[in-house]
């Protein structure tokens, strides 16, 4: 099977990969999928976590985890767990519960059984992409040459009118003047978009969006809510109307949001 074009070019390095997996079947799938992988190196492949986990201590190069997660006596999701400073992973499995595990323990993707190999190639992709800019990162810089001073930008420039969200394994870049209203869950936090019909998923809290997002464009109104200013269509007794949705305002956020919005009158 011919690499695809966006692989053919020469990479500046390569990843080496272990597959771990206790179905020989998926085992050699995964393992055939990375040997037809330009940037991709097989160094491992076991058929337990157990395995796996004495021969890592023996490879200190292996830099990438192809990991199922429902194994016998140790699992995926205990031995990424013990890994957590080694190899990156991608997880590999036939049960989709366990996607929420798998951000906890900062997987870089999470590949569904059955999956093809545009799929995987899609995950290794990413890896690559992570390990570019772990590399960019590390290098160090050239010499600077004497600069002008820094260019200091006002708050509402170009260069504030976004954020970063973890999102599905990967950092998208969301607009700020996207963003209608967050909401706050046990775990996590919706996104929810102008641009979008699903909202986005990320595994933050209410208080770290908070503190992320600018006091200047939004504002909490409720435990479990955070408004974009500029979205808000009308505001009631206690409650505010955005996007065809009525969101309640709290009682310890009421002082502030009426002090705000007494400006509109």
């Amino acid at each position: 099977m011919p690499a695809p074009e966006s692989i053919t070019s020469a990479a500046p390095f390569v990843i080496n990969c272990v597959a771990v997996d206790d179905e020989p079947l998926a085992l050699g799938l995964v393992c055939s999928f990375i040997e037809q992988t330009p940037f991709l190196r097989l160094v491992g492949r076991h058929e337990s976590a157990v395995a796996a986990l004495r021969s890592l201590h023996e490879r200190p190069d292996a830099q990438l985890l192809f990991l199922d997660i429902k194994m016998p006596d140790l699992s995926g999701l205990e031995l990424a767990k013990v890994l957590q400073h080694g190899p990156r992973v991608i997880f590999t499995t036939a049960f989709n519960q366990y996607a929420l595990e798998g951000f906890r323990v900062d997987a870089l993707d999470y590949l569904l059984k059955p999956f093809d190999y545009q799929e995987f190639l899609r995950a290794a992709l990413k890896a690559k992409t992570y390990f570019e800019m772990k590399q960019a990162s590390e290098t160090p810089a050239p010499a600077a040459a004497p600069v002008n001073p820094p260019i200091h930008y006002p708050a509402n420039s170009p260069e504030e009118d976004h954020i970063y969200l973890k999102v599905e394994y990967q950092l998208v870049r969301v607009a700020l003047a996207d963003i209608i209203y967050v909401e706050g869950l046990k775990d996590y936090v919706k996104v929810h978009l102008a641009s979008q019909t699903r909202p986005l998923l990320s595994l933050t809290s209410l208080r770290s969006m908070e503190e992320k997002l600018p006091a200047s464009k939004f504002m909490r109104i409720h435990r479990s809510y955070i408004v974009g200013l500029g979205h808000i269509q009308s505001v009631g007794r206690g409650t505010v109307q955005l996007a065809g949705e009525t969101l309640p305002v709290s009682d310890g956020y009421r002082e502030a949001f009426d002090q705000f919005f007494s400006r509109w009158k």
